[in-house]
């Protein structure tokens, strides 16, 4: 006779990436706690369980549980993905339910908190390494890849499958080292590299064996609590490589602005520099804006003409994106 299976519980929680830019930067909204030190920041997502007698669908879960943790309505949301990997929230011997979380990527406009336990915090305080638009950050050449490069002299840890790519492939793919391309939508990816190496906080607190050489490394970004900052990291890879095919950046401008309003935008989601000329090029060419008529007249210098984004390119075209260019060297 053989024996039943062990029935293990789950809850369904819901995690929301809020993005939103301001005075050229992207932020993220975070819901803060008291329980952070000098080593570990104790910044989370917005999140709360899917309670099915009270939420009738999964997003209006998600957007109640925003609206109590920071007071936001939200407006643009998308779902990205299930995270259900075993022990994400588990402590050492833990036998509560077993956590899936399901993330969403929100866009709205920037405003300041009114609960003093919500912050606004930059996404490249969580990815320092994520920005380009003043060149390849030091931190790349610096720090990490010498220490990607110690890590991958050490044998495998726990290995239980064969990977397509090694190491060095893999922190060449990742990080664009070595001659190859930089890839800004590679996000998630280099997070979970860096996860892997044990150079990320979160590796430390999951008690991963390599995570000793993050003990005596420079801190690798804002940490953040559970895998919140892997859910983070996937919406950012979401809204780098949406841009391109989507209109998405309009929702986090006001329904009037300049050229220049909306190139900074664009460079903020996807840390590349772009050049004005061809970005103005491409953007009117593309018909995704028109004139308004009106000028902007505080903007330090000349007065800027205003636009607003074209509704009808959403039905005269099937991918009415930003093509700007994916990758760099």
């Amino acid at each position: 006779m053989t024996s039943k299976p062990q029935q293990a519980s789950i809850e369904l929680g819901l995690h929301a990436s809020i993005v939103s830019v301001h005075q050229n930067e992207p932020y993220v909204v975070c819901v803060s706690s008291p329980k952070s030190t000098s080593r570990h920041s104790a910044d989370s997502l917005p999140f709360g369980l899917f309670t099915p007698l009270a939420h009738r669908t999964l997003e209006i879960g998600l957007r109640s549980w925003v609206k109590e943790q920071t007071g936001l309505d939200l407006g643009y949301v998308e779902q990205l993905y299930t995270f259900g990997d075993r022990g994400r929230h588990a402590q050492a011997g833990d036998r509560d339910p077993h956590m899936v979380s399901i993330g969403y990527l929100a866009l709205t406009h920037h405003s300041e908190p009114s609960q003093q336990q919500v912050k606004q915090r930059r996404w490249y305080d969580f990815f320092p390494w994520e920005d380009w638009r003043n060149g390849p950050p030091a931190i790349i050449g610096k720090v990490i890849e010498p220490l990607l490069q110690e890590w991958s002299r050490r044998p495998e840890e726990g290995q239980t499958r064969k990977r397509p790519l090694g190491k060095q492939e893999r922190i060449r793919f990742c990080f664009g080292v070595k001659g190859d391309n930089w890839d800004e939508e590679k996000v998630l990816d280099r997070y979970e590299l860096l996860y892997e190496a044990g150079l990320v906080a979160e590796a430390a607190i999951d008690g991963r064996q390599a995570a000793e050489l993050w003990i005596n490394s420079p801190e690798l970004g804002r940490s953040m609590s559970h895998d919140h900052r892997r859910i983070l990291a996937t919406a950012m890879s979401r809204m780098r490589g949406k841009l391109k095919y989507r209109p998405l950046v309009f929702e986090l401008l006001p329904s009037f602005f300049t050229l220049y309003e909306l190139q900074k935008t664009v460079e903020a989601i996807s840390g590349s520099p772009l050049h004005k000329q061809n970005f103005r090029r491409l953007v009117e060419g593309g018909g995704l804006v028109e004139a308004t008529g009106e000028m902007k007249k505080s903007t330090g210098g000349r007065p800027a003409k205003l636009f607003k984004f074209r509704h009808v390119a959403l039905v005269e075209r099937p991918s009415p994106g930003l093509r700007v260019g994916a990758s760099k060297g």
